[in-house]
């Protein structure tokens, strides 16, 4: 507090402010005690003056020393650990009971929280080295200069040099500044030196420290659409084997066994009847076969839908009403709801809706529910069954793939295909009430009103 006597305040400063004024005082001592002593003593002849000055002199140089090593060195320990924590070593700590405790704690509290801070920073960097290790896609970094400062193995790959001739290199000097200077998402055909094809580009600015940088990430998407294209023909390939199989199978043992049977002589008497039932298996799958191959070319062609307006409550009725949604004693109920507008092929999603509700009846008890409504901007139609519920297989909507004896595997593939077509999709699971069946959900965007 100003105007407040030193004195006064000594008890209740922190212990160096109170060494160092206590300190000060005593090296002002002698000199004020000589002072004193003369002013009281004035007939003290002047020899013993100047050994009394000289007293008091040397008195004040060895408490000044005194004083200095006091307040002096408890500044080098405190100087010796700031200079630790600008050097970036954290482990120092200094004695909290000396003179100066209270900053030697703050120091000692701030370089634990550094400590940690580093700690945590060095395990983010390394997640994330490993992170960007991982990732297919290649990764780029370069500052405002367009130099390049960090890259992950797969952008070493794609550029296939090493890491060393890289770094350092211009944008322009890899062959990467075309991509920095077009939109910021964006598909291109371009030519690395480790790989060429086309590729998902996409750039943003960083900064860092106060400067400006440039990130750039680059996808191989040839790679992998031929890796789902070589996974579906797989798929394709493995379906229609065995459906071609499955025909030419009893074709190739009954035309063996007809063939045994012709080469009999004499003829059994019953060798007709041997041969119509033979010939009867043969054309039945040959038939089998010829739907299945038709089936494969109505999936293969099926054309672009020719979009309209239109009610899909409308579409949903007719396709109810029909008599191939009906079998035995299995009924078809509709769940009536408000008009739903929809931009759609009309025949296109009648055959769709077709395969969803004859897969319903097919595998129902007693009924079929079928119900629309508008959830959000999407516009959602409903196949209920009371049925087993869905067959546990990810291969619902593999073409020609089908759980059923005698199914041909491409209803709900070509639903789907359809849907897909108006930008919507079909999904095929257990009912979400908890009954035994499965709900069948086609969605189509809404036509805004």
């Amino acid at each position: 507090m100003p105007g407040t006597d030193p004195l006064a305040r000594a008890g209740r400063m922190p212990r160096f402010e109170r060494r160092v004024l206590v300190g000060s005082l005593l090296v002002a001592a002698p000199a004020l005690l000589a002072l004193l002593l003369l002013v009281l003593r004035p007939s003290v002849g002047p020899e013993l003056r100047w050994v009394l000055l000289a007293a008091a002199l040397a008195l004040t140089v060895a408490l000044a020393r005194w004083q200095y090593r006091r307040t002096v060195f408890p500044l080098y320990t405190l100087a010796g650990l700031l200079e630790a924590l600008r050097e970036g070593d954290y482990s120092l700590r200094g004695v909290q009971g000396g003179v100066l405790g209270d900053v030697v704690y703050d120091i000692n509290a701030l370089a634990e929280r550094l400590q940690k801070e580093r700690l945590v920073f060095e395990e983010s960097t390394h997640l994330l080295g490993k992170t960007l290790a991982a990732l297919d896609s290649a990764v780029f970094v370069f500052d405002e200069a367009l130099t390049l400062r960090l890259m992950n193995p797969a952008g070493q790959r794609l550029l296939d040099a090493e890491r060393q001739r890289l770094f350092g290199l211009g944008a322009a000097e890899l062959g990467l500044a075309g991509l920095l200077d077009g939109p910021p998402d964006q598909l291109a055909l371009h030519a690395f030196p480790g790989r060429s094809g086309r590729f998902q580009v996409r750039h943003a600015s960083l900064r860092s420290g106060g400067r400006g940088g440039r990130l750039l990430v680059v996808n191989d998407v040839g790679r992998v659409l031929r890796e789902e294209e070589r996974a579906a023909w797989q798929r394709l390939l493995r379906v229609l084997g065995h459906e071609v199989n499955n025909s030419l199978a009893p074709i190739q043992s009954m035309a063996g066994t007809l063939a045994t049977l012709a080469a009999r002589d004499p003829l059994p008497e019953d060798w007709r009847e041997d041969f119509r039932g033979g010939l009867e298996v043969i054309g039945n799958r040959a038939a089998a076969l010829a739907r299945f191959l038709t089936g494969y070319g109505k999936l293969a062609r099926l054309p672009a839908p020719q979009r309209v307006p239109l009610d899909l409550r409308e579409v949903v009725g007719k396709v109810a009403r029909l008599p191939l949604a009906h079998a035995g004693d299995r009924q078809v109920l509709l769940d009536e709801g408000d008009p739903l507008p929809v931009d759609g092929d009309a025949d296109q999603l009648e055959q769709a809706l077709i395969n969803l509700v004859r897969n319903a009846v097919e595998a129902a008890a007693n009924e079929v529910r079928v119900r629309w409504r508008r959830q959000g901007e999407r516009a959602l139609v409903e196949v209920v069954d009371d049925g087993p519920g869905p067959p546990p297989s990810e291969n619902l909507f593999v073409p020609f793939f089908t759980t059923k004896p005698g199914g041909s595997g491409i209803g709900l593939a070509l639903a789907r295909q359809i849907a897909e077509a108006h930008d919507g999709g079909v999904a095929l699971t257990a009912r979400e009430d908890g009954k035994p069946g499965a709900l069948a959900c086609l969605w189509l965007p809404a036509r805004q009103s």
